[in-house]
């Protein structure tokens, strides 16, 4: 799911581009060395480091609460998942074939009567045609070779392999206001690294977040500090909206065989 903090990551994540859009192992955008993180920089550290010519950019959640901007129906999200494996019939004979991932579902379907293996890790496509000849072999005569299953005098033959998918579901989205602020040496500084981050994150109405959803972005205003008490720090604060949803993430197996009624509309599966 989203936390706060994450989308104080991906704020990082993105003034960082934002001041070296070469990597850091090139120059920063004003020049002096950049050290980008969240939270609040302790003064000592800070006065140490704008002595020493170095720019911080921090980010920090506004000391206003959020608001709760729930609107949508909370339902669950997937796409669906290609399997890895493989199961191929030819006649009266099944082949296991393919990369035997853990969290796929094998099945092999004989006159109704159908006989499934979950992978676990470690699984390779023999062992997982052994465990379906075990199975089988309570109702049917099942010859193995390897990774080949053979079924004398069987009727129909089906088999699939289907994957679990991740999905996702919304349940609680807010909006919190974020400072990214730029503490510098000289007005020089300040005002190269912040209209660098503005100008960068002005590109984005969407952020990028750790569960694969995406933030909005907005942006709020502007601050400038010039503290003469100060002589050394030059300061902007560029304001940001953030809304972003907390999820709950799960993993939902997939059917292999069985019949699906929809609106008294029935559909073979």
């Amino acid at each position: 799911m989203a936390d706060q903090s994450d989308v104080e990551n991906a704020l990082v994540a993105l003034a960082a581009n934002a001041l070296y859009p070469n990597g850091t192992s090139a120059p920063s955008v004003p020049g002096p060395d950049c050290l980008i993180y969240p939270g609040w920089p302790t003064s000592t550290a800070l006065d140490s480091d704008l002595a020493a010519g170095r720019i911080n950019v921090t980010v920090f959640p506004m000391p206003e609460p959020g608001r709760n901007t729930t609107r949508y129906r909370q339902r669950w999200l997937g796409t669906a998942v290609q399997a890895a494996l493989t199961a191929s019939v030819a006649g009266l004979t099944v082949t296991i074939g393919g990369t035997a991932n853990a969290g796929q579902l094998v099945g092999i379907l004989i006159e109704g009567i159908s006989y499934v293996y979950r992978t676990q890790t470690g699984d390779t496509p023999e062992t997982i045609a052994a465990q379906l000849a075990t199975s089988a072999r309570a109702n049917q005569i099942v010859n193995l070779m390897g990774s080949v299953l053979t079924f004398p005098g069987a009727g129909q033959i089906t088999a699939r392999v289907v994957a679990d998918v991740t999905v996702i579901q919304e349940i609680r989205r807010q909006e919190q206001g974020f400072r990214v602020t730029c503490w510098c040496p000289t007005p020089a500084t300040r005002d190269a690294s912040a209209s660098a981050i503005d100008l960068y994150l002005a590109g984005f109405q969407f952020i990028r977040l750790v569960d694969g959803t995406e933030g909005r972005l907005h942006y709020r205003g502007t601050l400038v500090f010039d503290q003469s008490q100060d002589a050394l720090l030059y300061r902007r604060d560029l304001i940001y909206d953030v809304e972003y949803a907390m999820t709950l993430t799960a993993l939902q197996p997939a059917m292999l065989f069985g019949d699906l009624i929809l609106n008294a509309a029935t559909f073979a599966a």
